[in-house]
């Protein structure tokens, strides 16, 4: 355990984080996220919901901010403009982390996407739309 950081960050997501480049995206996933299937790298953190591991992600990990968005949920089929309260909770820890509400791509594109991410951290939220993909921003001294 280290002092400071989030129970959260195991050693395996610690060095999944600090493996990433500027530009290099990760997928936080919730349960039912096709994630052994769609992942280059999968961390499983079963116990976790996805808000709390975006919260200890973002205490650590920068988004980008040379693009106009580096944050995506995943749009509800058939409502693309609902917030699921997942969603809503996500945009809530960016907000208090300093950042801006995520936006939500279609399903299908959001999958492609989440596809060539650099890794996918399977957490075990059972909320439906739990799902949030990050762009890595460049750590600044």
């Amino acid at each position: 355990m280290l002092k400071g950081i989030s129970p959260l960050l195991s050693p395996d997501l610690l060095h999944l984080l600090a493996s990433m480049g500027h530009g290099d995206e990760i997928v936080l996933a919730d349960a039912n996220f096709p994630s052994a299937a769609q992942a280059r790298r999968l961390l499983r953190l079963p116990g976790s919901s996805a808000q709390a591991v975006l919260d200890a992600v973002l205490s650590v990990l920068p988004l980008d901010d040379f693009v106009a968005q580096a944050a995506f949920t995943m749009q509800v089929v058939g409502d693309p403009d609902a917030i699921p309260p997942a969603v809503a909770e996500f945009n809530a820890v960016l907000q208090r982390q300093g950042y801006g509400a995520a936006t939500a791509l279609e399903r299908f594109a959001f999958y492609e996407r989440a596809g060539s991410a650099f890794a996918i951290v399977a957490t075990g939220e059972t909320r439906g739309y739990g799902n949030i993909l990050l762009k890595k921003g460049v750590v600044r001294p």
